[in-house]
């Protein structure tokens, strides 16, 4: 896969319209090292592993993404060396909605009753069309970044209470 601009705009999900669309392939993923503007991750995704680096622009939503197929076995053992509060667990739904692709994350463990939607585009004003179970939009709100979840874990949060956004 290599190099890619990632242009990707996230959202809570405000009902379960989505659900049915797609199987979910289950992710686990964690982060070997972090910067103010850049994050090394590991992930399994199924049966596949990958490396991936992301280098946050200043500006807008767009970020250079350089990914890199893993060994499954070497992806497991490196995700096996993080200490448990360093890993994201979650299924990942992907569907086409009229002309877009949507991926549904639905967190388990610590994050368990967060699930966000995120589309990737072509740039930064692209158009798309607004499924009625499309919430909030988060995209700006680095909580929701998944390197920040892994560190401060949305069950944590004072202003969870406990509540599912999917539910609201």
């Amino acid at each position: 896969m290599a190099f890619q601009q990632e242009i990707e705009r996230k959202f809570l999900v405000a009902g379960d319209g989505w659900r049915g669309r797609a199987p979910g392939v289950l992710y686990r993923q964690g982060y070997l090292a972090r910067t103010q503007d850049r994050v090394v991750r590991i992930r399994v995704a199924g049966d596949r592993g990958f490396l991936t680096v992301k280098i946050r622009s200043r500006a807008g939503f767009a970020r250079a993404e350089f990914e890199y197929p893993v060994p499954f076995e070497e992806a497991q053992a490196m995700l096996n060396s993080l200490a448990p509060g360093e890993i994201i667990e979650k299924w990942r739904y992907t569907f086409s909605e009229g002309n877009d692709v949507w991926e549904i994350d639905e967190f388990l463990g610590a994050n368990q009753g967060l699930v966000i939607a995120e589309i990737e585009l072509n740039s930064e004003d692209q158009a798309f069309d607004r499924p009625d179970w499309l919430g909030e939009e988060v995209s700006r709100v680095s909580r929701y970044l998944n390197v920040e979840l892994a560190q401060a874990p949305y069950r944590t949060w004072a202003d969870h209470k406990g509540k599912n956004p999917e539910a609201s």
